[in-house]
């Protein structure tokens, strides 16, 4: 590494001052030197780096032709020998978040160079890549631009000097859920009296471990008419087709199965099974309606209490599913039964 560590700077259209989304169709390009807010980032860096190259894409032309981009970019790093790839930052911009992400995890993988990108915690972006790469959260808005750019410029200096990187409170960065020993002061009984005793007296106090955010939701307005109201089933217990051909996942899951049934009355144990990590599936087995009562629900529509019954069950194994996982294949099942018109969801557990 040269004495001066050589930065390149990822930009989208708009901040590279191309234009707004009359030109997120901008390809791969690359200029010497600084661009836009690439002049506060090399006043962040001092003297110990330059800002050799500023590289950008358009927002549209990146989502749609990632790999394209992102080879042709990571040329243009190579080709100026960069030491350091500081991304954004995105703010909550969701394409050029991801596209942040994107460039840098692909530079730290196949470069083997230090890379930093800024967006906000909350951005989509900052959510597939935070355990890949490092992310200083930027916040939603551009007033925070100068203040994010030095966090930035400080945690990708240690980043390229190889130097030890701090807590994300101290160095400004999204938290990787990566978990390190060390020595502490006082034994954990302690510090948890410690922490209880500053809460009962309204003195500030710091959890040792971050609660997961969950998001919050509005319950859905009741049917209007169940007679007419068509009503899927929906289940994180773990029914699948015999011989589990897609592959579900027993615990942990990343993904859901859908089934069809249309034209079934009942599930028979022959045909179906329930794969899951974090019950006893003997009873599901012996008869998977237990599980989802697909029979029942039949009776009902023959009955008229409802209109019918989705052509479809949707389907997840949901022991020790990571909150992030969850919202996203809750998500994608949610956006199915939206455009195939159901009106209701029973959704059965273990």
């Amino acid at each position: 590494m040269s004495t001066t560590i050589r930065v390149v700077h990822y930009l989208n259209q708009f901040f590279a001052q191309i234009g707004g989304e009359d030109k997120g169709d901008v390809g791969p390009t690359v200029k010497a030197g600084v661009i836009g807010a690439g002049r506060a980032l090399q006043q962040a860096l001092g003297e110990e780096a330059e800002v050799v190259a500023t590289i950008f894409c358009g927002d549209n032309f990146f989502a749609e032709n990632q790999d394209q981009a992102i080879n042709e970019l990571l040329r243009h790093v190579a080709d100026y020998k960069a030491d350091l790839l500081i991304a954004g930052p995105a703010f909550e911009s969701g394409r050029y978040g991801v596209a942040c992400g994107a460039i840098c995890q692909a530079a730290k993988q196949k470069l083997g160079i230090a890379t930093v990108a800024g967006m906000d915690q909350d951005n989509v972006g900052a959510g597939l890549y935070k355990k890949e790469i490092y992310i200083v959260d930027s916040g939603a808005t551009i007033a925070r631009m100068v203040p994010t750019l030095q966090r930035m410029a400080a945690l990708g200096l240690k980043l390229a000097r190889r130097q030890a990187i701090g807590k994300p409170a101290d160095e400004g960065y999204v938290t990787r859920g990566i978990k390190r020993n060390e020595i502490a002061a006082k034994r954990p009984a302690e510090r948890a009296v410690d922490m209880l005793l500053a809460k009962i007296a309204g003195k500030p106090f710091h959890s040792e471990i971050a609660p997961p955010k969950f998001a919050g939701g509005k319950p859905a307005a009741p049917l209007g008419d169940l007679k007419r109201a068509v009503i899927a089933l929906v289940t994180d217990g773990g029914l699948v087709i015999e011989g589990n051909p897609d592959k579900i996942e027993p615990g942990r899951p990343t993904r859901f199965t859908t089934i069809p049934i249309t034209g079934v009355q009942s599930l028979g144990a022959d045909q179906y099974d329930a794969v899951h990590s974090g019950y006893d599936t003997a009873s599901a087995n012996l008869d998977p309606n237990r599980l989802v009562p697909l029979d029942t629900m039949r009776e009902l529509a023959r009955e008229g209490v409802i209109g019918a019954v989705h052509e479809f069950i949707h389907s997840t194994g949901g022991a020790h599913a990571a909150v992030e996982n969850a919202v996203q294949i809750g998500r994608q099942i949610a956006d199915q039964l939206k455009a195939a018109g159901v009106t209701g969801v029973i959704l059965t557990s273990t």
